[in-house]
């Protein structure tokens, strides 16, 4: 499994990092982890094709982590042409959410006669699902959107991908996290709380608890950004836009 960190940045863009959105490749299969409003930009910047994406998992309703869903529709549509199959997988109103918002930036656009089949897929939480070429397990945490929030335990080609999406530190965590090859944990901020979103003070002595194989932190705001190296010298793995990741 290869993960691409297309987008590592937080909803304002700090640092200049491009807003969420993770590509993963294992043998034949890819799939997205979110796609905020520039990922159809990093997908181009990487040279990757986005018909070969297949799946699309969306952890929460917040536009920097859903939004690029319109882009890459339309994309699909005007300029790939695509033909093949697509799944987006979601919380709860997931497709309602996606189709209201392509209506507001793009009149008319949801009603396109697509040339592929299109799949909305919603999380039964706490409950592994077959979602794609994956098994999807999505972990409900703390983090206002309208809908349930998720944490998201991805399991395919016999590794283990687990996300915290957007939270503060909630219990379900662990259940998502234990085992995992690899756990990608949001980290607004520093040691200033901010609510709904984790710290570096509040994650750093609950690491152990998580029981991955590795950490690694993401979605940090300038005050994080300025005392990253102090998580490095913890043992977790930084995010940066472009890195990529072998599970």
């Amino acid at each position: 499994m290869k993960l691409t960190l297309l987008g590592s940045g937080d909803a304002f863009g700090s640092g200049g990092r491009l807003q969420t959105c993770y590509h993963v490749a294992t043998g034949q299969d890819q799939f997205l982890i979110d796609c905020g409003a520039t990922a159809l930009i990093a997908l181009s910047r990487h040279g990757m094709d986005p018909n070969a994406i297949r799946t699309i998992y969306i952890s929460h309703l917040h536009g920097d982590h859903y939004s690029g869903l319109v882009w890459f529709l339309m994309h699909a549509y005007y300029v790939s042409r695509r033909s093949e199959p697509l799944v987006i997988a979601g919380p709860a109103g997931i497709e309602e959410r996606v189709r209201a918002a392509s209506e507001v930036l793009f009149p008319g656009s949801s009603g396109n006669r697509r040339r592929h089949e299109l799949a909305f897929v919603v999380y039964r939480i706490g409950a592994p699902m077959p979602i794609g070429q994956a098994t999807v397990t999505a972990y409900e945490v703390s983090h206002p959107s309208g809908a349930p929030s998720c944490a998201l335990r991805i399991e395919a080609g016999g590794r283990t991908l687990a996300f915290s999406g957007d939270t503060e530190w909630v219990d379900s965590l662990v259940p998502c996290a234990t085992g995992a090859d690899l756990f990608i944990a949001e980290c607004y901020g520093y040691d200033k709380p901010v609510p709904y979103h984790m710290t570096w003070k509040t994650l750093a002595p609950n690491l152990a608890r998580l029981g991955a194989g590795r950490v690694l932190i993401t979605h940090m705001n300038e005050h994080m950004l300025a005392h990253r190296e102090e998580a490095r010298a913890a043992g977790v793995l930084l995010a940066e836009d472009g890195l990529v990741v072998d599970v």
